[in-house]
């Protein structure tokens, strides 16, 4: 019997199945390519392919597409990525003090004391501060993102780079290289422009106490984490799932819902088959004029989202 966690963000879907032991047995990292209900049907298809759905005794659901994701596959709880990256990182170390997150569109912060969330940070604006910068300018180097890494650490004198704004950033490294720079220097560089950039927006005014714990697909990064290092002057640890943190913390949620309620709202891997289509509502009930998303099955409305008062997300089926 497995416990499933969901992880559903802009760039990246997520998928885990843990045994009783919160064990990873199997994990999916999607990339999402703005089809979300895709991204999770195809997921929810190649798991289908070694497990049955009766396996599946509970689904918890994060990131920022976690009320899709709950109504297209039963979910038993649903949580935000604060919680869910919390719980993953106190499963696996309960002294963690500190969590770096850097994913694909945003980047967090998280604080803990005794086991509890006392603030965290988000920064949804700054593409600079984001993976997604890093994958562009891999791709404009034309070097495979899992060895941008590498070269960073090759470097023996980072170039500075303007990292507070990913257009100046992106100038910068184009002028870098026109002035001949070698590429490990430039890229090293921009590591640390990244780290820069964190720190002094979604880590301003937060004390950044040990165990830190350093999460998210850009954890893969080795140049970031040691630019981390660098910059803070203390160790920084890289769970063995950096990458699906959030889905874990959800699968976890998820178990611990199911052993209050002894059920599951899981629909079965069959609806990676079902024709779901999302569908714009504007409520104008009220000033709010809401724009709701309805995720129809056919002619079935399975859920609805995006309402401030939860008159229509409070609606299962419509």
């Amino acid at each position: 019997m497995y416990y499933m966690g969901v992880d559903v963000g802009s760039v990246s879907t997520n998928i885990v199945l843990l045994d009783n032991t919160l064990k990873v047995i199997e994990k999916l990292y999607l990339r999402t390519k703005g089809k979300p209900i895709k991204a999770i049907q195809y997921g929810l298809e190649i798991l289908s392919q070694q497990y049955d759905s009766h396996q599946i005794i509970s689904v918890g659901t994060t990131g920022s597409g976690r009320q899709m994701a709950s109504f297209l596959i039963g979910a038993d709880i649903v949580k935000n990525e604060i919680t869910a990256h919390a719980v993953a990182a106190l499963e696996i170390d309960k002294e963690v003090c500190t969590i770096l997150e850097i994913g694909g569109q945003d980047s967090k912060i998280i604080l803990l004391k005794n086991g509890i969330v006392t603030d965290f940070a988000m920064n949804t604006v700054c593409a600079a501060g984001t993976g997604s910068f890093l994958d562009r300018q891999a791709e404009r180097l034309e070097i495979p993102i899992e060895k941008f890494g590498e070269y960073a650490l090759k470097s023996k004198s980072p170039v500075r780079i303007a990292g507070r704004c990913a257009v100046f950033a992106e100038s910068d490294m184009i002028h870098k290289q026109q002035l001949g720079y070698k590429e490990e220097d430039i890229i090293g560089g921009l590591c640390e422009a990244m780290v820069r950039n964190y720190l002094s927006n979604v880590g301003k005014g937060k004390e950044i106490r040990t165990k830190v714990f350093f999460q998210g697909g850009v954890a893969a990064n080795r140049g970031i984490k040691t630019a981390f290092e660098s910059a803070l002057g203390i160790e920084i640890f890289v769970p063995e799932h950096h990458d699906v943190m959030g889905a874990i913390g959800a699968a976890i949620l998820g178990k611990e819902e199911s052993m209050k309620t002894g059920k599951t709202n899981f629909k079965g891997f069959e609806v990676a088959k079902n024709d779901f289509v999302p569908r714009s509502i504007e409520c104008k009930d009220c000033g709010n004029n809401c724009e709701v998303i309805a995720i129809k099955d056919g002619e079935k409305t399975v859920g609805c989202f995006g309402d401030r008062c939860g008159k229509w997300s409070s609606k299962m089926v419509i």
